[in-house]
């Protein structure tokens, strides 16, 4: 088998995954279905880049997760925000029910509260079961700070889930002035 067809069957086997990390990281299912095309599409157009030592699922993931980033940089001045948008999500929750649905919903409304610095690497090393190094990586920050945002969107999403308000700081990091 050449490289490039040993690529491309790699590159399908990650695809679910990388859909699975991109819904979970825009809560719509047709933007994710654009970014996993935007990566699989930056991918196969730098597959002569990817080194065969890597994981491709890491590889595939940072390319999405950089598209990402792009995108939301550049929508970051036009945020619209459409009322019926939280009722659509909740019905197409409901359309694929089952019997934790209110479990889900709780759930992916927790993660939408959480910041993305936060979100990114616990859905990384949570869901897609990543190595703190391998998030730190992908990422581009250090380890201690991919292990310290999972600990506190833990925490975060703990308190959410059980009906108290998130602390994103601590109130022992809150600056207070000394007259």
């Amino acid at each position: 088998m050449d490289a490039p067809t040993a690529f491309r069957q790699q590159l399908l086997g990650a695809i679910p995954r990388l859909r699975r990390y991109a819904r979970s990281l825009v809560f719509d299912a047709s933007t994710a279905d654009d970014l996993v095309q935007t990566a699989l599409e930056r991918a196969l157009a730098h597959w002569h880049q990817f080194d065969q030592r890597r994981d491709i699922l890491v590889w595939t993931i940072s390319i999405a997760h950089n598209a990402y980033m792009d995108d939301r940089r550049r929508h970051a001045r036009m945020t619209l925000v459409e009322p019926r948008e939280g009722v659509d999500a909740i019905d197409e929750l409901h359309a694929a029910a089952s019997p934790d649905i209110g479990l889900r919903l709780d759930l992916v409304a927790a993660l939408k509260q959480l910041p993305p610095e936060q979100r990114e690497p616990l859905l990384l090393v949570t869901l897609e079961q990543l190595s703190y190094a391998e998030c730190a990586e992908l990422l581009r920050i250090p380890i201690g700070t991919v292990m310290s945002r999972i600990s506190r969107g833990r925490a975060a999403l703990r308190a959410l889930l059980e009906g108290r308000p998130a602390h994103t700081t601590p109130a022992a990091h809150t600056l207070r002035r000394v007259s």
